[in-house]
């Protein structure tokens, strides 16, 4: 059984499953690039610019926590907005991992 093929073809080559790969590495990025947007936004918005310790303070630390809530619940109500849309007949489907 190949990682991510399955059952390995009889007298194929390398057995793969390039769907499947295509279909990871498209979750991979989607994912990398949700964590790099969030972290970014949310960083410019609850610590300055200069730093003067290396330590978070309780404040910056309640904000990251809430930018990060708010971040992640608006990506969940696109995800179900987009698939709603993608599949009429569904109504109100789960959305796949990470809310898309």
């Amino acid at each position: 059984m190949s990682f991510l093929g399955g059952a390995r073809p009889s007298g194929s080559g390398n057995g793969l499953n390039t769907d499947k790969i295509d279909m990871a590495i498209t979750e991979l990025d989607t994912i990398t690039d949700f964590f790099n947007r969030m972290v970014s936004s949310c960083h410019a918005k609850c610590i300055a610019p200069r730093y003067t310790d290396g330590e978070l303070n309780k404040g910056e630390m309640v904000c990251i926590d809430r930018c990060v809530s708010k971040y992640n619940e608006v990506q969940k109500k696109v995800g179900e907005k987009i698939q709603s849309r993608g599949n009429p007949g569904a109504g109100g489907a789960a959305p796949g991992p990470m809310g898309f």
